[in-house]
């Protein structure tokens, strides 16, 4: 979108190098998606690696994420680690108490599908029969790297939804 006003064609072409036209919807994306809070929901192995992920070394500060404590202050569950049928109704209740946007990112192939324990009558095969799942980061458990990239992918996803009013599927 150029910008016309009655200028000289030097002017012109300042004014449409140093002036860019956006919506408040994607303004408001770019700063949801630069400054996420995720609530920690570590249940297994999964949940070390997470751990590790926020560690000096990795260091996911420096992306925006920073990690909560409570569901009210999040806008991002990372569930990481085996659900058991028992433990589903909390992550559930958990969920519903976040604010509006929210999503979800499955970590590991236990969060994702239930992982070596599939067989089992007490697992979910599965978070995203309770939750609606935004990003599945594989792996047995993932390592902080692969945790920064699903991270990533959310944040293009958030972006990407605000500018074209999509709702993408995982």
């Amino acid at each position: 979108m150029e910008l016309k006003l009655d200028l000289t064609p030097e002017e012109q072409a300042e004014l449409n190098r140093n002036v860019f036209m956006v919506t408040l919807e994607q303004v408001k994306a770019w700063a949801r998606s630069n400054s996420l809070w995720p609530l920690t929901f570590g249940l297994a192995c999964c949940a070390i690696e997470m751990m590790g992920t926020g560690s000096s070394h990795y260091d996911l500060d420096r992306f925006g994420t920073i990690f909560r404590t409570s569901p009210r202050q999040s806008d991002v569950m990372i569930v990481s680690g085996t659900v058991t049928k028992k433990m589903a109704p909390v992550l559930k209740r958990l969920y519903d108490q976040m604010p509006e946007p929210k999503w979800v990112i499955a970590m590991g192939s236990c969060a994702t599908a239930g992982g070596p324990y599939v067989k089992s009558y007490a697992v979910v095969k599965g978070v995203d029969q309770i939750v609606p799942v935004d990003v599945y980061i594989p792996g047995c458990p993932p390592n902080p790297a692969a945790l920064i990239y699903g991270i990533n992918k959310l944040q293009e996803k958030i972006r990407y939804e605000a500018k074209t009013g999509k709702k993408v599927m995982s």
